[in-house]
Parts: structure tokens; C-alpha cells; sequence
């Protein structure tokens, strides 16, 4: 993402254009999924210096004006993506961790309902698959077991 795009969505969503933001955000263009250890390593690669508690910062203010969206695998670490505003749900491996973005097959939110809503007006549900990736099946270990 070039900076200026960076910029000009910033602007769109009512978020201050600074040089971390920007930073964060094409970081996490470029790193889809990524969780924040791995996001601060690039982000850093390209500032020089920002502590992660200051990419939490941003994260939030992200995901707070629509610009990012945090995903939590069950036993792994928050994730974060860019793609958002559409009702897509997500692959991860059980070995690796790749997480893959899938279309919903039913289109609109919420694509399941509960039983029972308990009186909840329920606007979405997050479904996550959870496999083996390509790599991961053909992986030598993997063969040999079976």
C-alpha cells in the first residue's frame, strides 16, 4: 500500500495521518493475519523504533474506525487483518497457524442463527475452520504417521 493511499483512507475514517500509523497500516496490508510481536518486527523495520504497546494503540483506534478488524483463533494470538465490511470467515492450520480468508457461502450476516437468542439481536457470527494446510499435509512427519 502506498503511502498516500494509506493516507487518504486514514483521512476517510477520521483517523490522524502520522508516521506510525501509517507505518501499522502498511505493515498490516502487507502481513494479512498477522498477530502484534510479528506486526511491531515490520513496523520497526520501517520507522526505526515503536513500542508495542503504541501498535496496540493503533490497532485499537483501527479497529475502533472500521480500518481493521481483530480475529482470536481459539489458543492463539489476537490476529489482525484489513479486510473489512464483508461477511467472510476464516481457515487456520492446526500445525502452522496460516490463516486464510473464505467467503461466506450464504452472503449476508448473520449466515447462522442460535437456537435461542436469548433476547439478543444477534448481527453477526464469526466462524473459523480449522485443517490442515497444503504445506502442512504433505509435511514428512505427517506422512509417515500415516
Amino acid at each position: 500500500m502506498e503511502v498516500r493511499e494509506a493516507a487518504v483512507l486514514l483521512r476517510a475514517r477520521g483517523v490522524r495521518v502520522t508516521a506510525p500509523r501509517l507505518a501499522v497500516l502498511g505493515a498490516l496490508h502487507d502481513l494479512p493475519h498477522t498477530d502484534v510481536d510479528t506486526l511491531t518486527q515490520a513496523v520497526v523495520g520501517r520507522l526505526g523504533s515503536l513500542s508495542k504497546q503504541a501498535v496496540y494503540d493503533i490497532l485499537d483506534a483501527f479497529v475502533q474506525a472500521g480500518l481493521a478488524r481483530r480475529i482470536q483463533p481459539a489458543g492463539g494470538p489476537a490476529r489482525f487483518e484489513t479486510r473489512t465490511g464483508d461477511n467472510h470467515h476464516h481457515l487456520v492450520c492446526r500445525a502452522c497457524g496460516r490463516t486464510v480468508d473464505v467467503d461466506c457461502a450464504v452472503g449476508a450476516a448473520p449466515c447462522l442463527e442460535p437456537s435461542t437468542d436469548e433476547a439478543f439481536v444477534v448481527d453477526e457470527a464469526e466462524v473459523t475452520f480449522w485443517g490442515l494446510c497444503p504445506t502442512c499435509q504433505c509435511a514428512p512427519q505427517r506422512l509417515a504417521n500415516q
